[in-house]
């Protein structure tokens, strides 16, 4: 059972997320009944040796092995292209958050509070506590308020990271030079984990993210703090 947990995706955690897996699943079905009537096929062609004369040459059924696959193909494109919109649309953030890549670690910015910017940087093995995961704490994790819809600017100041956070269906580049923009709205509080998805150099696997979803009040109670300190 463990094993086939690594096998699949991260449980959802924002509205988006809940979209690729349900796309997944699509996009699953159709390939199993694909290679379910191939098989199919295939085993009644080897395993006998019958022959129509008028099957040679048939343009009905030419007809139709050709526009069946493109009435698939139909059925997997659209719901792709209506998910590819849901992606990049921005729909009035009530909260941006900047995030720079560094080698090897990552800056944040509330841009909406003056003040709250921080470096977040990987817990070393040798200064961990027992209820942390290796490799994916850092010492600075990123707040943010549950069910509120969360803008995040990404860019970087050396070589191109990729901030990625699986459970809530993100992943951008962050490039020298470039702004690039995502979003996403988190529709339950608990901790996500991401790391950098591009290989940004020799410490790539160094430099994790740490999601904490917390509730509007506890959110603006730690930002109140923060700005005091």
């Amino acid at each position: 059972m463990a094993t086939w947990a690594y096998l699949s995706f991260q449980d959802s955690a924002s509205p988006l997320m809940e979209q690729l897996i349900f796309f997944h699943d699509h996009i699953m079905i159709v390939l199993i009944l694909i290679i379910t009537f191939v098989s199919y096929m295939m085993f009644n062609l080897m395993s006998n040796s019958f022959i129509n004369r008028y099957m040679l040459e048939n343009q009905p059924i030419e007809i139709i092995w050709t526009s069946i696959p493109a009435i698939i193909l139909i059925f997997i494109a659209l719901p792709s292209l209506r998910l590819l919109y849901l992606l990049d649309e921005v729909n009035n953030p009530s909260l941006t958050l900047k995030t720079i890549g560094h080698q090897w670690y990552w800056s944040y910015e509330y841009s909406d509070f003056m003040g709250i910017e921080f470096d977040s940087y990987m817990i070393p093995s040798n200064e961990m506590e027992t209820s942390m995961f290796r490799l994916l704490d850092v010492d600075n994790r990123t707040i943010l308020p549950m069910n509120t819809q969360i803008r995040v600017l990404i860019s970087a100041a050396d070589v191109i990271h990729s901030w990625t956070v699986p459970s809530l269906g993100v992943k951008a580049d962050a490039i020298p030079g470039r702004l690039n923009q995502t979003s996403f709205l988190m529709n339950q509080p608990g901790l996500f984990y991401g790391q950098c998805s591009e290989i940004c150099g020799a410490n790539h696997s160094f430099m994790p993210i740490v999601i904490e979803s917390t509730s509007v009040d506890s959110f603006l109670n730690w930002a109140t703090l923060s700005i005091n300190n």
